[in-house]
């Protein structure tokens, strides 16, 4: 399944991150020691947050206005946030995180 085309979502490049993202309504995430587990009521898709910052910037999402803004507030600078915007943008592709 692919992102719809209204979401601004940029291939290979990401998510958009001047954009307002949070969870999916239908998606749960459980911490784990090793970072986090995804799992989509919906699609019943589980998908595996391997890094704590990751996993820390998905739950920050909500709060920030935008995808930067959360970014920036667990430390990501703008140096780093192309990596972060293309793992945020295999999740907006699974439907695990939708614009907010």
């Amino acid at each position: 399944m692919s992102a719809p085309a209204s979401a601004p979502v940029t291939g290979n490049a990401g998510i958009d991150l001047d954009v307002g993202w949070k969870l999916h309504p239908q998606v749960a995430l459980r911490p784990e020691p090793f970072g986090a587990l995804l799992y989509h009521f919906g699609t019943r898709k589980l998908s595996f947050l391997k890094n704590r910052t990751i996993v820390a910037v998905v739950e920050a999402l909500p709060s920030h206005a935008d995808a930067r803004s959360a970014l920036r507030a667990q430390g990501i600078g703008d140096d780093a946030a192309a990596q972060y915007a293309r793992a945020l943008g295999t999740l907006a592709e699974s439907h695990m995180i939708v614009p907010a």
